[in-house]
């Protein structure tokens, strides 16, 4: 391609509301351009990197023996109905009526359509395991779109979906998947680390998350130094290091406390330290049922764990009013003593082993000192409910936990009959018993790893992108048009590596100072500076990574692009 032809609108000055450097690097460059918020054009650079994602996906999919399909982005609302997810997936599913009034949506994701045809299309044992995936936009009504490409209303994805027969099946295809999704990231040149994960609204119970690490990532990752754990914050696991000396109870005390409206007041009025404190919060589940939970004074609660724990839908923390209709206290005098009005009383395991200690009185300015478990009120579940915190010990070699902020670029989900029993895809097995299909859900987020790849290789004027997904593998850069000598040359190097690689030819009548610019900005894995030695067969060759260019002669050249690009 010649530069003179190529459509890529650079901009001088970074954007005010451009955050994140890859949104910066790839709106400075020319590679993508807001239509509206949150929902991207992908100009001729982008393209092409977005297009060699997907080239590699389809390679290392075809090795696994994954089928590539294309579904429709349309989709009926029944089809979300039948599978229940339609009043769970929330604000962010753009919904429309068709001109009969029809109810439909925009896909977020695909389980569902995949489902349906399988189960009108798989009769037998005898069909499965199958894999198949597509490669197609999303669309997800997000709240605050930001960041560029890193969280947006309408996103490339690749979503893959394993159907099997038996668990041996399932695990297979799941591992089949994870590995094939590590050599797609390594050869894009993505650093990922797999770390345990939460399912969400997918639904199943075993999910892996690839997080890439990068400064502008929304996520938290919790590892240790040798990487033998790994694990995103909200599913972390840490090992609580506080034990309570052994105590006899002692006799229950109620005490007023005026005023104090946070452990940390608390305590101080008290005269205990926030492991002597127990926190008592009120969550209404599922719209319907009053939980009580019990957590050390020093430790916060995981809602995602709880939601887990709760195997419940929905839950959220009961608001100043239903908290005084329902135990008659304000925040902060909420306990477990006499708490007849819950349903149910789930503890923290940090709340095992205290003693003579700190809950709140259902009396709005009283708390109960001396409290004991058994004897003052009983639990009815014990959990890891609890935030794991930046260098408590690891649950596998007990090393301590370090924080890593990373962005999401893939997951995959052992689904099992989540999809699958509600919405009847059953096959045969071999002794003609009718089963449900056991299934599994794949994806990365292609157009989030286009920004992931400029996160984690950025350089001081541009990006340096990895030799398979660069744009252009090489930029052949002309000094002065007007030099017959580095035309010939330009000319000469463009046809015959045009031969072997995508090379971009800066033809245009610009000075040096806005070409190396602009050539700091494509981040060629190399970059080909002709100039005055032209005439000697002497150019100049530089990495985006390097800070000087090297000479050499056009047949050392040749040999440097073949050892570099292969």
């Amino acid at each position: 391609m010649r530069q003179s032809n190529l459509f890529m609108p650079t901009l001088k000055e970074t954007p005010a509301d451009a955050v994140a450097k890859s949104h910066q690097i790839m709106l400075r460059g020319g590679y993508i351009r807001q239509v509206t918020a949150g929902v991207y054009a992908y100009l001729p650079l982008a393209y092409r990197v977005l297009r060699k994602a997907e080239g590699i996906i389809e390679q290392e999919m075809d090795k696994i023996g994954c089928t590539e399909v294309l579904m429709p982005h349309l989709l009926p609302a029944t089809l979300w109905e039948e599978s229940g997810r339609l009043s769970k997936y929330g604000a962010e599913m753009f919904r429309l009526n068709d001109r009969h009034g029809r109810p439909s949506l925009l896909g977020p994701t695909h389980e569902e359509t995949f489902t349906e045809i399988i189960a009108k299309n798989l009769k037998s044992y005898k069909q499965m395991p199958i894999m198949l995936y597509q490669t197609q936009t999303k669309f997800r009504d997000e709240n605050r779109p930001r960041f560029g490409l890193l969280r947006g209303r309408e996103f490339v994805m690749h979503d893959g979906y394993s159907f099997a027969a038996s668990r041996e099946q399932l695990d297979a295809q799941f591992d089949a998947q994870k590995a094939a999704y590590e050599n797609i990231f390594a050869r894009c040149g993505v650093e990922v680390r797999p770390v345990i994960a939460d399912s969400g609204t997918m639904g199943g119970k075993n999910s892996t998350e690839f997080q890439a690490p990068a400064a502008a990532g929304e996520d938290t990752i919790a590892t240790n130094e040798t990487g033998t754990y790994a694990a995103n914050l909200e599913m972390a696991v840490s090992i609580d290091t506080f034990k309570q000396e052994p105590e006899d109870p002692k006799a229950l005390e109620k005490v007023a406390t005026p005023g104090q409206e946070t452990i940390a007041q608390l305590a101080e009025f008290m005269h205990v330290p926030a492991t002597r404190i127990v926190k008592s919060v009120l969550y209404i589940v599922d719209e319907k049922d009053k939980v009580l939970v019990l957590i050390r004074g020093d430790k916060e609660v995981n809602e995602v764990k709880l939601t887990h724990a709760l195997d419940c839908d929905s839950l959220r923390v009961a608001n100043d009013d239903e908290l005084k209709a329902i135990t008659g206290a304000a925040k902060g005098g909420v306990g477990p003593i006499k708490a007849a009005w819950a349903d149910k009383i789930i503890a923290d395991e940090t709340v095992k082993g205290l003693s003579n200690f700190v809950v709140g009185a259902n009396e709005t300015g009283f708390q109960y000192a001396n409290t004991n478990l058994d004897r003052d009120f009983k639990v009815d579940e014990f959990a890891d409910l609890r935030t794991a915190n930046e260098g408590e010990p690891d649950p596998v070699d007990h090393l301590p936990l370090k924080f890593i902020t990373s962005i999401e670029v893939g997951h995959i989900f052992k689904l099992g009959t989540y999809y699958t029993e509600t919405m009847g895809a059953k096959f045969l097995d071999q002794n003609g018993k009718a089963q449900p299909v056991i299934m599994g859900s794949y994806g990365i987020g292609v157009s989030r790893m286009l920004s992931a790849i400029v996160e984690q290789h950025q350089t001081e004027h541009g990006v340096a992108w990895p030799k398979e997904v660069a744009p252009y593998s090489i930029h052949l850069v002309q000094m002065k048009m007007n030099d017959d000598a580095q035309t010939d040359l330009a000319n000469k190097l463009y046809d015959e590596l045009s031969k072997k690689y995508d090379v971009l030819y800066d033809d245009r009548k610009e000075r040096a100072g806005v070409k190396f610019a602009d050539a700091d900005l494509v981040g060629a894995p190399i970059r080909i500076t002709i100039g005055k030695k032209a005439k000697d067969g002497i150019v100049e060759v530089k990495q985006p990574t390097e800070d000087k260019a090297q000479e050499m002669s056009v047949d050392e050249l040749k040999a440097y692009a073949t050892e570099l690009l292969g």
